[in-house]
């Protein structure tokens, strides 16, 4: 527990990512409390609390990463038990959103599970939900209670600043809809962007069909807000490479890096893959072409904010040089 203003805060971490939610204990000097997941013989999931909450401003980490539903219920699961034990309030620490890319009928007798999700985590009691880089920005809207958007892009942004000081670069956008945020990093690093025009024939398969934009003799960096089975990310790094560019790096948010993601990076002609530890990135799912940057200071700063009441719109946004 720690004590600020008055106020008593209790921080804890469920199964999803234990390495992230130690670096946030320790930038914010909040131990993180004590709480026992379980799993029955039948799979059910159980939660028992090791010492009080009442009273208290409780923080739960925990990204929905895969296995999807199992740390989507764990977390349900501890928000009942945590409202159920007379805490004073329930904020969510949810650095990656699972199902945030349901989060609109693409066609008819389709679900919106983004907003089903929202649903679940509102009616299971809590009051706040803190995430970083939703999917789609309309996921915001699908929740009753606040919720804040935390952005990776001043992280990744710094990191390039400091291995790129001297380079001709060019901010590439693996899709249209990607074009806001190549060029929010582009006018951080004051770099021209980029779009790889691609169809999608089938679910992860990827044909590109062109490039908008100049990247011959650039160092070109493609910017995505997740990385999932790399379809898209390689086939852009090879026409990228075929249209000119001198090196390709990779940046997201969020490494989910689904199969067979690892093996494709390692042999695609990208030289770095930088990401953030939304995800915590198991032994197979590493290598030497992947550098992982943390987010604690960033999510740090802003429980500390919200603890204290401070503003936090100052956390979200690239410095620009």
């Amino acid at each position: 527990m720690a004590i600020f203003d008055g106020q008593k805060v209790k921080l804890f971490s469920l199964s999803a990512n234990k390495k992230l939610a130690r670096e946030i204990s320790e930038f914010t000097k909040i131990p993180l409390s004590k709480c026992e997941v379980k799993r029955f013989a039948d799979g059910e999931i159980g939660v028992n609390i090791e010492e009080t909450v009442r009273g208290h401003h409780v923080f739960i980490i925990q990204p929905t990463h895969p296995p999807v539903n199992e740390n989507l219920m764990e977390l349900l699961i501890m928000i009942d038990a945590v409202k159920r034990a007379s805490s004073k309030s329930v904020q969510v620490v949810m650095p990656y959103y699972g199902y945030s890319r349901q989060d609109r009928k693409s066609s008819s007798r389709q679900p919106i599970s983004a907003k089903l999700v929202a649903n679940l985590i509102v009616t299971a009691g809590a009051d706040r939900v803190v995430s970083m880089d939703l999917h789609a920005g309309q996921i915001q809207g699908f929740f009753d209670i606040p919720i804040d958007n935390f952005r990776g892009m001043p992280i990744l942004v710094d990191y390039f600043r400091g291995i790129l000081k001297n380079e001709d670069i060019v901010i590439v956008s693996p899709d249209h809809g990607g074009a806001v945020r190549a060029r929010q990093m582009g006018n951080a690093l004051h770099a021209p962007i980029a779009i790889i025009d691609k169809s999608r024939p089938k679910d992860n398969q990827v044909e590109v069909m062109g490039i908008v934009g100049d990247v011959k003799g650039k160092t070109a960096i493609i910017i995505d807000d997740l990385i999932d089975t790399a379809g898209t990310i390689t086939r852009a790094s090879e026409a990228l490479k075929d249209a000119g560019a001198l090196e390709v790096y990779a940046a997201c948010t969020h490494p989910i890096f689904s199969h067979p993601a690892v093996e494709r990076l390692e042999k695609s002609a990208i030289k770095e893959i930088v990401t953030l530890n939304t995800i915590e990135l198991t032994k197979d799912k590493q290598s030497t072409k992947i550098k992982q940057l943390s987010i604690a200071p960033l999510l740090g700063q802003g429980i500390m904010n919200i603890i204290l009441d401070k503003p936090l719109s100052a956390l979200f946004d690239a410095k620009k040089e």
